[in-house]
């Protein structure tokens, strides 16, 4: 998966030491998230340092289908199985999860999985 990095110098190293172990392709790196979404690097997810969401007020929702999606992955389901489910290719599943990730700042399907039961977007 293809992510830009956003944060401060110092969070950026830790985004690309997280990034590295989670085997993403980083292809982009900003202080904000104005500058990642203007820039036209192309990607699937923006990984968040800790405080950009907050500092900078932006909190993107989660449409309809995406909490779908975040609610069978919170099941355990792979993407087959939900593709199935939903009725969508599962190409269109991998999309989803690339959207929800960068949205909540998740690295991989089981931090969005913590990071919605957090938010109270989903319960187990």
């Amino acid at each position: 998966m293809r992510v830009l990095l956003v944060g401060s110098s110092g969070e950026l190293a830790a985004l690309r030491q997280r990034a590295a172990a989670a085997a993403l392709d980083v292809v982009g790196e900003y202080s904000t998230i104005g500058e990642a979404r203007a820039s036209t690097v192309r990607a699937d997810a923006l990984l968040l340092g800790a405080g950009v969401g907050d500092s900078e007020g932006v909190d993107e929702p989660l449409t309809p289908r995406e909490i779908e999606v975040v609610e069978l992955l919170t099941e355990g389901w792979p993407n087959k199985a939900i593709a199935a489910r939903l009725g969508i290719s599962d190409q269109t599943v991998k999309f989803h999860v690339a959207a929800i990730c960068g949205k909540l700042g998740a690295l991989n399907r089981t931090d969005v999985v913590r990071r919605a039961i957090r938010r109270g977007i989903v319960a187990v």
